[in-house]
This record gives structure tokens, sequence and C-alpha cells, in this order.
């Protein structure tokens, strides 16, 4: 067996060794703790039929653990200075193909060519703060067949993600998520196993993918739509909201009046009061009710 890297002093070894900084500007907290890297390998449940796609390997801590376990695992990581030192740390590997790209850029199901055999495809990484959500949702909106995904992200990130209606977390992006994959939080990972340390904890958020949709709509992306403007304006109603977004005119008023009341939906409750369900009977109330307007 393999030295880990995730300790706190083969990290610091690795680091001076390549004559590595940190990068604020990508986010960069590496962690420090085997254990931890473990238990997210068997939250994910990888066994020997399992690809794995992991986004920022960083020096390849959370890697080691997954090549380990998984059948291959395709690893894309965006900053130059660290694809020389995963060739060296990941050189006992065979199992594992470092991606030196931005993964929002990448054809994810061209790059997935990679493995080489059919199996369950997930998704498990440790993922940058500051752009946490487009990833997720670059996965998401891929047509990449991903069965789960297991990703590290900022507490408050995840408590939005797993957010039931009528909390304070719950907003759009909970519901962008929740509509392909049910969502939960495994564990907390505190911010004192990382270096450099972050100011806040960390949470591993689980996602599997529902076989269908979370709800039936009938024009996905007018669905999306109606839940981003609901929230636009946190502390109005969704009347407020959906005059601010869909227009004040006479037309547009009368369609938004005609809608909410066949969805049995009272004006003055608020985005965050409304289910998945109900957003989803607004959604298709609206799109039924579409006004034709004249050129």
């Amino acid at each position: 067996m393999n030295k880990d890297i995730a300790t706190p002093s083969r990290t610091k070894e690795i680091l001076k060794k390549h004559g590595f900084s940190f990068k604020k500007s990508l986010g960069q907290n590496f962690l420090t703790e085997p254990n931890i890297l473990q238990k997210i390998v068997t939250t994910a449940g990888i066994d020997a039929q399992t690809n794995v796609i992991e986004v920022g390997p960083g020096i390849g801590a959370l890697t080691e653990h997954l090549a380990r376990a998984a059948h291959q695992v395709l690893a894309f990581e965006i900053d130059d200075r660290l694809i020389s030192v995963l060739a060296d740390t990941l050189s006992p590997y065979e199992n594992v193909k470092v991606v030196h790209q931005d993964v929002l850029k990448a054809n994810l199901v061209q790059e997935a060519e990679y493995f080489d055999q059919a199996g369950p495809l997930k998704v498990v990484a440790n993922l940058p703060y500051y752009i946490t959500t487009p990833i997720m949702m670059h996965f998401l909106d891929s047509e990449l067949p991903v069965d789960e995904m297991v990703v590290m992200m900022q507490r408050e990130v995840a408590d939005r993600i797993s957010a039931e209606p009528g909390t304070k977390a719950y907003g759009s992006l909970t519901i962008a998520v929740q509509y392909y994959m049910e969502a939960t939080t495994a564990f907390i990972v505190p911010k004192t196993v990382f270096i450099p340390q972050p100011n806040v904890d960390s949470a591993i958020l689980r996602l599997v993918r529902r076989e269908q949709p979370a709800v039936t709509v009938t024009n996905e992306k007018e669905f999306f739509r109606l839940t981003k403007a609901a929230f636009a304006l946190r502390r109005k109603t969704l009347w407020n909201n959906l005059l601010h977004s869909y227009g004040k005119d006479e037309i547009s008023r009368a369609w938004l009046e005609k809608s909410l009341e066949q969805a049995g939906i009272d004006p003055k409750r608020r985005g965050e009061t409304l289910s998945l369900e109900e957003f989803a009977n607004l959604s298709n109330a609206l799109e039924a009710n579409k006004p034709i307007r004249e050129e």
C-alpha cells in the first residue's frame, strides 16, 4: 500500500518538493485527513465496477483513494502547475487519467469515452467553493448518464441544495438540483483538516439521480424560468415577483391571475413556501394559458 498523500506531513512534503503555492483565485484547499477521504469513497459506494469522474484533484489526495477502490478515474484539473505534481503523486495508479482542462468547457460525453467498460458512473469531488453550482449544473445538464454525485462544498451551499420548502435555505438552486436528484447531506467536514484552512466548514452532499424528474412539466425551460423568477426578490410575494419577471401590462396580469387560480396558488404567498409540485402545476398552467400576442 502506498503512503497516503493526504497526511499533513506528506502534503507539505509534496508542496515543498514541487515549489507549489496556493492560488486563491482557484479556491484551492487541500484535505489532509485520510479517514475523511475514505469516508467519502464509502459514502459514494465506489467499487471495482464503478467509473468515477473527479473535478479539481489538486495533488491527488482524493484521487488516490478513488483509484484504489474504482475501476477507472477521470480527473479534470485546470491548474497547469498541478499536472506535473499529479504525474508524480499518482504514478503508482494505472487506472487514472488526468485531463488538463476547465471542466466547464469540457465535452463530458467525449471525455468519458476513456472508460473501457460500462458500469455505474459517479462524480466524486472536492469542489472549489467559488464555482460549485456551475460545475454541478454542467453535469446535470450534460447528456452524461451520471448515476450519483458525492461532492464536498461549502456547508451553506449544501444546506441550500438539500433544503425543504418553507425554510430560509430553500430557493431556485434547491429546485434546479432536486428536480433531477435526491439530495442528502452525508456528513460535515471541519475547516481544520484543510491546508490552507478555509473560513467555513464543508459538507459532503450525496446526490442520487432520480429515474424520472421529481415532477412532470410541459416545458422544462419555462419551469426553471418560473422558479428563478419566484425567488428574484426574496422578501416579496409571489405575485410581485411574477409581475417583475413576466410584465405588468394587462395581458400579462390576466395571464398570471388565471394561471395562479388554475394551479390553486394564493398570489400573496412567497416563493419559498411552494413545493416542487406546486411550481410544476403553476408552470404547466402558465404554459397552457400563454397569451398569443399580436405582432
